[in-house]
């Protein structure tokens, strides 16, 4: 045994083989080896001519004076997506004001409408009891003065005097042993011939009687269900019918009245230029179902 084969040893405890030292070292380089070269092998330890070098790191770009005045590029189509959006509501308002404003006009005109309508159902109610206008008149003369003129001056004309039906009724039932009778001025030959004609008659059997009682009481009927017009022309036709021209002039001027007032109501609801609010201001609403560019024909009195 020479001197390299074992280390100085103490008494009483074992050597430590050299061999067995190098052995170890041996195997422990050989596997530290080994594994380095599987981890390179499988990409886990990558090898490039920089391993090992310490990183660089890029100095920071100097900041621009106007940074600060500038808005961040990333903050630009935030910007415009939120100015898009206010233009959006922008116009929604200005479209929803123009539907109030809309709204409110066709309100204003309804009203005044419905007050015209009003003002003419009034004047209908005073014509047909008798009584005096009053106010109506003036509102009549503001409202409907333009568009139907010559209707407000007839209604104001005939409430002076008026005519009521229960009037006419009364006055056509004293006219009647005058309209069945003998005319007072009647000649002979004209009696002849009146009571010649009445001996035979022929006519129709669905036609109405020509005798003067039938007559009457046929024009009775009619001017009780308000159809004057028709009874004057019955009262016409009776032998008696020059004694009663007052009864037929008051029966006249209660039909124009009548006929006024319906101008007055039509007027009120389908008027489109001419009829006036409360304060001589024109409607400018459209009545219900009037036609664009028509208005109700004013009839001559």
């Amino acid at each position: 045994m020479t001197e390299f084969d074992t280390y100085p040893r103490r008494p009483g405890t074992p050597g430590i083989s050299l061999r067995a030292v190098m052995g170890t070292s041996l195997l422990a380089f050989i596997g530290g080896a080994a594994l380095i070269g599987w981890l390179v092998y499988d990409d886990k330890l990558p090898l490039s001519a920089d391993f090992g070098k310490p990183a660089v790191t890029a100095p920071a770009p100097k900041a621009s004076p106007l940074a600060g005045a500038l808005p961040a590029p990333s903050a630009s189509p935030s910007l415009a997506a939120a100015a898009g959006g206010m233009d959006q509501r922008i116009a929604a308002l200005e479209q929803r004001l123009a539907r109030l404003d809309l709204q409110a006009a066709a309100t204003e005109g309804n009203t005044a409408r419905a007050e015209a309508l009003l003002v003419a159902l009034a004047t209908r109610r005073a014509i047909e009891r008798g009584a005096p206008l009053g106010y109506l008149e003036s509102q009549l003369k503001l409202r409907f003065g333009e568009a139907q003129a010559n209707a407000v001056e007839t209604l104001i004309a005939n409430a002076q005097r008026p005519v009521t039906i229960d009037q006419l009724n009364s006055e056509l039932e004293a006219l009647a042993p005058t309209l069945l009778g003998t005319p007072a001025n009647e000649s002979g030959w004209q009696r002849f011939r009146r009571e010649l004609s009445g001996l035979f008659v022929i006519h129709r059997g669905d036609a109405p009687s020509a005798q003067p009682d039938a007559r009457f009481d046929r024009a009775r009927l009619m001017l009780r269900s308000g159809q004057v017009e028709s009874a004057m022309a019955e009262i016409e036709r009776l032998p008696g019918a020059r004694d009663a021209g007052n009864w037929l002039t008051e029966a006249r001027r209660y039909a124009t009245s009548q006929k006024a007032l319906d101008l007055i109501e039509t007027a009120a609801l389908l008027e489109p230029e001419k009829l006036k609010d409360a304060t001589g201001v024109a409607v400018q609403q459209p009545g219900p179902g009037a036609p664009p560019a028509s208005s109700p024909a004013e009839a001559s009195f």
